[in-house]
């Protein structure tokens, strides 16, 4: 039981990094990324290359963050000459691209099987002080960003990439480069969800393609709908619902004695009607964005 929701409460931490990461893009610049995994896997594939290389910890952390902006780059200047459902279909297609390349390279990434056997900084711990101790690594940083959004948010920055969601011609009009702004908000995301990346692959000692599947990013975007999009205390709130929810089906599993595959099917079942009833009846999700208004 202890293992059991240490290993929730982690997972839980870096998704909230993940969807916080999300948050810059959807929520405060209003950009449709359904390819927001890739940048999470740059970063787990960064550091479980470097990790396989004998290289430094933080210098597969660092490669995979760099490389999570550059991709976040080349998406907004991509962006330029797309609309915003075009450009989101466009990002989907992005990291499925990715995702195959990660599949098929095996001298590189390991193929189908990824790459396996890495160390974790805590392992000389022993169990369960390891998790504990990875645990608090992963609380303190997801707090620490957070923080640093909800900050970024309620700044100059957060104030201008709501003013190009809103009304993007006076944006322009009031000298904002919005073609700049998008940009930023995908780099800033991109880093973030890279970090969220290594993190995962330090914890779980393992690095295969199935990290950057489609349905990563749409249970992220779940997450963000269902706590609040623009909100870092709503997507906080997001991210532990969707969790608890997973984590709450194989106790009903052992309970009602019923397969495996129907516990799958019960975990997405759940988070569907979750979602469901946020959208009729909380449409702006559970802690929804207060947006200043001039009396």
């Amino acid at each position: 039981m202890f293992d059991f929701l240490i290993s929730s409460l982690t997972l839980a931490g870096i998704y909230a990094m993940m969807a916080l990461g999300l948050n810059l893009q959807a929520g405060y610049a209003g950009l449709l990324n359904f390819g927001h995994i890739a940048f999470a896997g740059l970063g787990a594939y960064a550091t479980g290359i470097a990790l396989q290389a004998g290289w430094p910890p933080l210098a597969g952390v660092a490669g995979g963050m760099l490389l999570a902006m550059l991709l976040g780059w080349c998406m907004a200047r991509l962006g330029r000459k797309l609309g915003s459902d075009y450009w989101g279909i466009a990002t989907l297609a992005i990291a499925e691209i990715l995702r195959t390349v990660a599949l098929n390279e095996d001298w590189l990434t390991g193929g189908a099987n990824g790459i396996s056997g890495l160390s974790s900084p805590f392992d000389a711990l022993g169990r369960p002080w390891n998790a504990l101790a990875f645990l608090i690594i992963v609380a303190v940083a997801a707090g620490g960003l957070a923080l640093l959004c909800r900050r970024l948010g309620n700044g100059r920055f957060g104030r201008a990439l709501r003013l190009m969601r809103e009304e993007p011609q006076l944006a322009a009009c009031l000298g904002y480069n919005t073609s700049v702004l998008k940009a930023r908000a995908v780099m800033s995301g991109a880093a973030l969800t890279a970090l969220a990346g290594s993190f995962y692959v330090y914890y779980m000692g393992f690095v295969g393609p199935d990290y950057m599947l489609a349905s990563e990013t749409f249970m992220l975007w779940t997450m963000l709908m269902i706590g609040g999009l623009g909100n870092t205390a709503g997507v906080l709130v997001g991210v532990v619902l969707v969790q608890a929810a997973y984590a709450l089906v194989p106790f009903a599993k052992d309970y009602l004695h019923f397969s495996s595959d129907l516990a799958g099917a019960m975990r997405l079942g759940l988070v569907g009607l979750i979602l469901l009833a946020c959208l009729l009846w909380r449409s702006e999700g559970l802690v929804p964005e207060r947006l200043r208004k001039i009396a």
